[in-house]
């Protein structure tokens, strides 16, 4: 008993020096019934993501749900093939990726329900510069990852910067450093604009994972509805069966 108690605080201190040393996420702002969102994130991950990342789990016709017409999806968003109904797919091999990058880019269909949408909007907007990986990039959220910063024309390029721990006050304790990223030469488009791009980005990510969440909602409510109304006549009937008897 005594050594069950003993690897019980060991893990519960390990637990907790782990969860000390994590970044703190920022809450996504997206919004999966929020069509106009979900098409300028749809564009976003066309034009940055599907380059390298797959998503062999989504057509490209399902696009349609959004309230785009086929004839949008034809000519401004089938890149990589010709027929609308085709999944999102890459010409990259899986070999390529390994040799270029260390690791093969993970088809994203579902990284939204592995990762989480405050994982995925911190992380796309903690990238900074590092000159010991190869890439020359690193991330908070990430650290050492293999993917470069794609977007880094568009939100521009960040430095971490590390204050030096402060003395504490006589008898005081001292402050741990703190780090923090600077935005050192800005992209095309300015922090608030980067931040709702990368939210509308997510916010597709969201939806691509599981797109037929918002009509599972819908049929769950009409499932309850309909219980409850169920459940209402059964109990009116059994008080009529059983009202003479005492």
């Amino acid at each position: 008993m005594k050594q069950i108690l003993l690897f019980l605080l060991a893990a519960t201190l390990c637990l907790g020096a782990n969860a000390s040393e994590t970044v703190k996420l920022d809450r996504a702002p997206g919004d999966v019934h929020d069509s106009a969102s979900l098409q300028r994130g749809a564009r976003a991950f066309v034009n940055y993501c599907l380059n390298c990342h797959g998503a062999q789990s989504m057509r490209f016709n399902r696009l349609q749900d959004l309230g785009l017409t086929e004839k949008q999806i034809r000519e401004n968003l089938l890149f990589t093939t010709d027929k609308v109904g085709d999944t999102m797919t890459v010409a990259m091999r899986k070999a390529d990726g390994r040799e270029w990058f260390g690791n093969a880019p993970p088809d994203l269909s579902v990284i939204a329900r592995s990762r989480g949408a405050d994982w995925l909007y911190t992380y796309l907007r903690t990238y900074y510069r590092d000159e010991k990986t190869l890439t020359g990039w690193n991330n908070l959220v990430f650290p050492m990852v293999a993917m470069p910063h794609v977007l880094y024309r568009l939100q521009g390029e960040q430095t971490l910067k590390t204050e030096a721990a402060a003395k504490g006050e006589e008898g005081g304790e001292a402050h741990h450093a703190e780090s923090h990223l600077v935005l050192n030469k800005p992209g095309t488009l300015s922090p608030v604009e980067y931040d709702a791009m990368v939210g509308d980005l997510v916010n597709y990510l969201v939806y691509m994972s599981e797109p037929f969440l918002t009509q599972r909602y819908q049929t769950g409510c009409l499932v309850l509805i309909f219980l409850g109304g169920l459940f209402v006549l059964v109990y009116s009937l059994k008080k009529e069966f059983w009202k003479d008897i005492h």
